[in-house]
């Protein structure tokens, strides 16, 4: 939410995904700095916890309909969570079809 502040968000999203193993404080900064972010208003918004009700929020609604990771898809109220291969979208989407043809 920093990052979109700033008009950067699926930027920032997108170094965040390539370091999934470095997201500790310094590499969050470092990531910001690297976008030429204003890094001044990032930190301030990291220090005050300006956009934390907003992201846990978000988060709550996730988990209220079983999203509490990612990937998590819904395909007409049936969950599939995780990479899944594309046969198994293939065949939930096949069966709804049907269903509908009926």
């Amino acid at each position: 939410m920093a990052a979109n502040e700033q008009g950067k968000f699926w930027e920032y999203h997108d170094k965040l995904f390539a370091n999934q193993q470095a997201l500790d404080r310094p590499s969050l900064e470092k990531y910001a700095d690297e976008l030429h972010l204003d890094l001044n208003k990032f930190k301030n918004a990291l220090d005050t916890g300006k956009f934390k009700q907003r992201v846990d929020d978000e988060a709550a609604e996730g988990d209220k309909f079983g999203a509490g990771g990612t990937p998590t898809f819904f395909i007409n109220g049936y969950r599939l969570v995780g990479a899944q291969p594309v046969d198994q979208f293939k065949k939930l989407i096949d069966q709804e079809l049907a269903k509908k043809k009926k």
